[in-house]
């Protein structure tokens, strides 16, 4: 039997802030700096919705490690820079959030906390889930293993099969499915929505729609 959702767990970049654009743009700048050459789509399937080590990582098997360190730290202070310049909500979910007012909710995200207060700040998000912020770097894998939703749940106390997880990239969604949480594929970003279906997943293309979708859940 289907359990009645207790929880909402947002993915936070390109979910609740246009933000994926943004490091998409700077990772295909950094890749003609550094020594590869990458499209935004290649980013999207490398990159998007993993955590800042496990980029790191790859970046390090192509062109080592001491690159990989300067590409890190340049990512961090262009991003910084690009997210001062012009970070807005992901349209339409301020509208979600509201109607969604009384549901608990939380946020389970690949980025720092410090990265997310930044994101969040910006955007005037980030009291609306002020205690309720989880990262990857609190559990041994990232996405698209299940861990952090799995400790997102636990911390919020509420049975995985309650919950259900807000997400716009296939890491994300793998995550939740591994979790055994049901969840909403977000496809009006980068990721196309073919690469979000699957079981237990509903993919959308208007934040707006949220809230008629989870009541209907």
């Amino acid at each position: 039997m289907i359990k009645p959702i207790e929880l909402v767990v947002f993915d936070c970049d390109g979910v609740l802030v246009d933000s994926e654009r943004i490091a998409a743009r700077v990772q295909v700048a950094l890749g003609a700096e550094l020594g590869w050459p990458l499209t935004e789509g290649e980013v999207v399937e490398r990159f998007i919705g993993r955590s800042h080590a496990a980029i790191r990582e790859q970046v390090a098997d192509r062109l080592g490690r001491d690159i990989a360190a300067i590409w890190s730290e340049r990512f961090e202070e262009l991003h910084r820079e690009a997210v001062d310049a012009g970070l807005a909500p992901v349209d339409g979910l301020p509208e979600a959030l509201d109607a969604l007012l009384g549901t608990a909710t939380c946020v389970a995200s690949s980025g720092s906390h410090d990265k997310m207060r930044h994101t969040l700040g910006r955007t005037g998000l980030y009291e609306r889930f002020a205690g309720r912020i989880y990262s990857a770097s609190e559990v041994p894998r990232g996405k698209p293993a299940p861990d952090l939703f799995l400790h997102a749940a636990r911390q919020m106390g509420v049975d995985p099969q309650a919950c259900v997880v807000v997400e716009d990239s296939r890491p994300g969604v793998l995550a939740a499915r591994a979790a055994g949480m049901r969840s909403f594929g977000y496809a009006g970003g980068l990721t196309p929505g073919e690469r979000l279906e699957g079981e237990d997943t509903v993919v959308f293309h208007d934040m707006r729609e949220l809230p008629g979708l989870i009541a209907g859940r």
